[in-house]
């Protein structure tokens, strides 16, 4: 907490915040698993690398060979059984290693193919999607941590500050009270007889006890559409007139001499309405 009591803020100026270290923990995790995923994509997208292909290439040509040179030795071996010059057994086991040597042909071609068409389109997609549910985990990391940190909602004044370092904090618990000095306006009340006579955007004077003959500009800002007070029974004209209406008028505080729940007197003056809001000039 780095905001005193009395201090002018701005909106949108750094105020305090949690503790963050396990906010900023998961979003590095976040980060580093996303970074993973984003090279995962990466890697499936360019599909086999040339040396895997160059590789499985070879390995079926030595397939290849292996099993010319198996079936070269069943060859010999149907001829020496055929002149009783080799047992059978020999046969066989001739017979069994030109079977494995064609099996094995088989695979290495289709691990060869299996490269050279690169990842399915299924294998892709299903990266794609990881990446972007990593993307959603870090953005929601980042909201994490910005959201433990406090920040001052509009320009004002900080009146108190509830809590202090090392204190529990908890969302219905304040940490600050800000009192807000922009804009600066008066709370008045309008008989119902005189509404008639008002409009939002009409010039206005305003005077206070403290600086005595200073006038201070404004204008009307907001009429109330409901009456602020009213009799339980209103039966006759008279007690109509006891309905009031709340108004605001905004006023004009350039030297910052004006606060918070100080009285003041207004004056309606009788120009015509300002369409909008006037504002204030520039200081």
């Amino acid at each position: 907490l780095i905001a005193k009591e009395g201090q002018r803020v701005k909106a949108g100026d750094f105020l305090g915040s949690l503790e963050t270290v396990r906010f900023e923990a998961d979003v590095a995790r976040a980060a580093a698993n996303l970074e993973a995923q984003r090279q995962m994509v990466s890697r499936l997208e360019a599909g086999s690398r040339p040396e895997e292909i160059r590789k499985a290439r070879a390995d079926v040509v030595a397939g290849e060979a292996e099993l010319n040179n198996a079936r070269i030795r069943l060859s010999r071996a149907r001829e020496l059984v055929a002149q009783r010059l080799a047992p059978q057994a020999q046969l066989d086991d001739a017979q069994a290693a030109a079977d494995s040597a064609n099996a094995q042909v088989n695979a290495l071609r289709a691990a060869r193919d299996l490269v050279l068409s690169g990842p399915r389109v299924e294998d892709v997609a299903a990266a794609r999607a990881t990446r972007d549910a990593l993307v959603a985990t870090l953005a929601l990391a980042n909201r994490q941590l910005e959201d433990a940190r406090l920040y001052a909602p509009a320009d004002g004044i900080i009146r108190t500050r509830v809590l202090e370092p090392g204190d529990m904090a908890s969302p219905q618990r304040p940490v600050y009270t800000l009192a807000l000095t922009d804009p600066m306006w008066v709370r008045v009340y309008v008989e119902e007889p005189d509404l008639g006579r008002i409009r939002e955007g009409q010039p206005a004077e305003v005077l206070t006890d403290s600086f005595p003959g200073k006038r201070y500009a404004g204008w009307v800002g907001y009429i109330s559409p409901t009456a602020e007070f009213t009799p339980k029974p209103v039966e006759t004209r008279e007690l109509r007139s006891q309905l009031v209406y709340q108004a605001r008028i905004y006023v004009c505080n350039p030297e910052s001499e004006l606060r918070l729940g100080m009285p003041a007197t207004v004056t309606l003056q009788p120009a015509a309405p300002v369409t909008g809001n006037p504002g204030c000039p520039e200081q």
